[in-house]
């Protein structure tokens, strides 16, 4: 497979999950991939699967000088990508009564002051006719029980992208939002309880109108969609939830 042969790009957050799920696509076809993380133990097992066309930088995007430092090292090895995908993110399953202080800093630090200032520091590293991408999710536009910091902080990288969108239109990069409902990942995408985890996954399957939980390939389809198809489609989310958010 080569269709993406000769193509550069970066995924934050993308040691394990959808982030994985996408830069072994672009990999497997022919792209070379740089992406983040902070595990070590994933960074470890992310460069054993990437191979030789996979870069792993361990960063944190909730710190802005590990931003600063990501931006210099994609443009000394790349010098320019074709696709930013912004999908670094964080969880905490909390009513909002129980929520925290430091919780709510961690969500939004994580979510939306990473995502904006990422795409902030790479958008001028990001070829003319390129594609950023966002990770956002269907908890930014319903009342998820439970999701309260993360869907405004998720709800705040929608509105980034349709202002980005507009700012960067001149140049023909477009900026859109992949947003996933209840998907296979090692952590369900939340910071919880192993029986917390399973009950979060029992609910995916009995509330999506598919009955099934999306895979990790499904959601990386729609973000290369999105970073190299959709030619004419700016300002958008794309959203892949198996129905839940339109289906009664």
């Amino acid at each position: 497979m080569s269709g993406f042969a000769g193509k550069r790009a970066v995924v934050s957050g993308g040691t394990h999950g959808m982030g994985l799920a996408v830069a072994k696509a672009l990999v497997d076809g022919g792209a070379r991939v740089l992406v983040t993380g902070r595990d070590e133990e994933r960074i470890a097992a992310a460069r054993a699967e990437l191979g030789e066309r996979g870069h792993v930088l361990r960063a944190d995007v909730a710190d802005l000088a590990a931003i600063r430092a990501l931006g210099a090292e994609v443009g000394e090895r790349f010098g320019e990508v074709d696709l930013l995908h912004v999908n670094a993110g964080y969880a905490k399953l909390e009513p909002f009564l129980a929520v925290t202080e430091e919780t709510y800093d961690r969500t939004f630090a994580v979510n939306a002051k990473g995502a904006f200032f990422t795409a902030q520091v790479l958008a001028p590293l990001v070829r003319d006719g390129g594609a950023i991408v966002f990770t956002t999710s269907i908890a930014n536009t319903g009342g998820s029980a439970g999701m309260s910091a993360y869907g405004g902080a998720k709800a705040a990288v929608a509105q980034f992208a349709r202002v980005m969108a507009a700012e960067l239109v001149g140049r023909g990069v477009r900026v859109n939002c992949v947003s996933p409902g209840f998907v296979d990942t090692p952590s369900m995408g939340v910071d919880a309880s192993d029986d917390e985890r399973r009950e979060f996954s029992a609910v995916g399957d009995e509330v999506t109108p598919m009955k099934r939980h999306g895979s990790v390939g499904e959601v990386a389809a729609a973000v290369l969609h999105l970073a190299f198809d959709a030619t004419f489609t700016t300002g958008q989310e794309l959203v892949v939830d198996g129905g839940l958010s339109v289906i009664g």
